[in-house]
């Protein structure tokens, strides 16, 4: 029997319409991701957790290769001291490995920030608690679920 994606559960239980994509073999690229998937590489969110204290956590959402400018997000939180969290961090604060992790199906959802470019494209694909799984739906679905997330541009365009 096939386990469902964790995130996938918590979809289906807020009636969030969405598909399941299983990778046949392990990812390693956005590239290969996207294209399996049948996706442009900016339709895939990262779901990337970053500490800022002891025990605060905050999890940024953003679209393909694109790169979080750190001091953006120190400057948008007012902390000037954070870090990525590491493996053990993300699994204890999610229970999703790095490579599946999702906002969705938290018992303890850190607060999440996400970044202007997921909500660009109509489709994305997001983890979804297990590895080499994806979870397909709506960027609008997306943004009505997590209501409480604030919308952001955490990116610089760094040739201006």
């Amino acid at each position: 029997m096939i386990e469902t994606p964790p995130a996938s559960a918590a979809l289906d239980e807020l009636g969030v319409p969405h598909r399941i994509f299983r990778h046949d073999n392990p990812v390693t690229s956005f590239e290969q991701a996207a294209g399996e998937r049948g996706q442009r590489v900016s339709q895939i969110v990262r779901s990337i957790l970053f500490r800022l204290a002891e025990d605060e956590f905050v999890m940024v959402l953003i679209a393909g290769s694109a790169q979080v400018s750190w001091r953006i997000l120190r400057r948008h939180l007012g902390s000037s001291r954070m870090t990525m969290a590491t493996e053990d961090e993300v699994f204890a604060v999610t229970g999703y490995r790095v490579g599946a992790v999702s906002p969705f199906g938290l018992s303890n959802p850190p607060k999440v920030l996400i970044d202007e470019s997921v909500l660009l494209e109509d489709e994305i694909s997001i983890g979804s608690g297990i590895r080499n799984t994806a979870i397909l739906l709506k960027s609008a679905d997306l943004r009505r679920v997590l209501k409480n997330a604030e919308v952001i541009l955490l990116t610089e365009n760094i040739s201006s």
